[in-house]
C-alpha cells in the first residue's frame, strides 16, 4: 500500500486481488444483469451488477469479511464492533458469526426494520442510537475501549476498500467473458468504501474506462471534495429516503483514492430513485433498495451518457422494507 504526501497508507490493486482470494469460494460472484428491452430505449448498453444477490442483500459483506478474517485468535475472542445503517451492519454481522466472534452493531433507530431484524438474526448484539442528537462512532469507540473489540470501519479502511474493490474485478472478469469493453462504470457511495474499491480494479486494466458514483441529491459529499480538492461535508443539507447513503463526508482513505480515479460525482433526486427502482423490478427482476439503485438512477436519466456506448451500474444492495418497496413498485412506473 503506497499514499502520497499527507495521506495515510492507499490500498493498492494487489490488494484487492488479494481479497479476492480471501473471498473466493465465501462471497456469491454476483451477476451482470442486462434487458435487451432496455437497452433498446437507452439506445446503448446497460449492464446492472446485482450485488443484492450477494450473501446478506449487500456488497458490504465482502468488505467486512476481508476484514474480520485477518484478525488473530486472542482479537477474534474479544469480538468486533461496527456502526452501520444497516448493511455494514449486516454484513459484519454475518462475517463475525463465520469467523466465530462476538459482533456489536451500532445502529440508528430508525433504520429499516428489515435490517435490524437481520442482523440480530446473524447473532450480533444491536445498540440502537439516536441518529440526530448521538454519535455512532463516539458510541462504537466506547464499545472497542471497555469491551477490547476490534472496529471495523464502514468505509475507511484498506481491508474494507480492498474487499469492497472485488465487485470492480468481477465487473471486468464478466465483461471479458463476453467480449465487452465497458465505457463507464458507476456505484453508489456514501463514504466511498465501494467505489474507491472498484475504481482501483477498474483504472488498473482499463485506463480509458471512466468510474464515477452515485450520490442522494444534496447529500453530495464527495462531489464537493472532488470539486474543492479536500474533504468536505454535506451538512445535511436536506432529506433522503436512500438511508445506506448518509454519511457526512468521505473519509481520508477512501477520499485519496477517489481523488486519483473518479472521473465524477452524479446526484439523483428520491423521486429518480424510486423510477430507477421499479425499472429494475420491471426489466430485470432485481429488488434494490433506495440506496443501491442511485448509480442506476444517474444512468437512466442521461447524467452518463449511455446512447452508443456501453455502461455498467452497480445495484449496490437490496435490503428494503416490503411495504415501502410494494409502495413504490406499486406508484411509480418504470422508464
Amino acid at each position: 500500500m503506497n499514499a502520497p504526501a499527507g495521506l495515510p497508507p492507499l490500498p493498492t490493486v494487489a490488494d484487492v486481488e488479494g481479497a479476492a482470494s480471501r473471498l473466493r469460494g465465501v462471497a456469491v460472484r454476483t451477476p451482470l444483469l442486462e434487458s435487451p428491452l432496455l437497452n433498446e430505449k437507452l439506445g446503448g448498453r446497460l449492464l446492472v451488477k446485482a450485488e443484492p444477490l450477494q450473501l446478506t442483500g449487500s456488497f458490504k459483506f465482502r468488505g467486512a469479511y476481508n476484514r474480520i478474517s485477518r484478525l488473530s485468535a486472542e482479537e477474534r475472542s474479544r469480538g468486533v464492533v461496527a456502526f452501520s445503517s444497516g448493511n455494514h451492519a449486516q454484513g459484519t454481522a454475518y462475517a463475525a458469526k463465520i469467523c466465530n466472534t462476538p459482533a456489536v452493531i451500532v445502529m440508528p433507530a430508525d433504520a429499516p426494520a428489515i435490517k435490524i431484524a437481520n442482523t440480530r438474526a446473524y447473532g450480533a448484539e444491536v445498540v440502537l442510537y439516536d441518529r440526530y442528537r448521538e454519535d455512532r462512532e463516539a458510541i462504537g469507540n466506547r464499545y472497542a475501549r471497555d469491551r477490547g473489540m476490534t472496529l471495523v470501519p464502514p468505509f475507511n479502511d484498506p481491508y474494507i476498500i480492498s474487499g469492497q474493490g472485488t465487485v470492480g474485478l468481477e465487473i471486468l472478469m464478466q465483461c471479458a467473458e463476453r467480449d465487452i469493453i465497458p465505457d463507464a462504470v458507476l456505484a453508489p457511495a456514501s463514504g466511498g468504501g465501494l467505489i474507491s474499491g472498484i475504481s482501483l480494479a477498474v483504472k488498473s486494466r482499463l485506463p480509458e474506462c471512466s468510474v464515477h458514483c452515485g450520490e442522494p441529491d444534496r447529500f453530495d459529499d464527495i462531489a464537493l471534495s472532488l470539486q474543492a480538492g479536500e474533504i468536505r461535508s454535506h451538512d445535511g443539507k436536506g432529506q433522503t429516503f436512500c438511508d445506506a447513503l448518509m454519511a457526512p463526508h468521505p473519509g481520508d482513505i477512501t477520499f485519496g483514492v477517489m481523488a486519483r480515479n473518479l472521473s465524477s460525482s452524479l446526484t439523483a433526486t428520491d423521486a429518480e430513485v424510486e423510477t430507477a427502482m421499479a425499472t429494475a423490478f420491471h426489466y430485470l427482476k432485481l429488488v434494490v433498495e433506495p440506496g443501491g439503485a442511485v448509480a442506476l438512477a444517474a444512468v437512466l436519466n442521461g447524467k452518463i451518457p449511455c446512447a452508443n456506448r456501453t455502461v455498467v451500474a452497480v445495484a449496490s444492495g437490496g435490503n428494503v422494507d416490503s411495504a415501502l418497496y410494494s409502495a413504490i413498485i406499486s406508484r411509480t412506473p418504470p422508464v
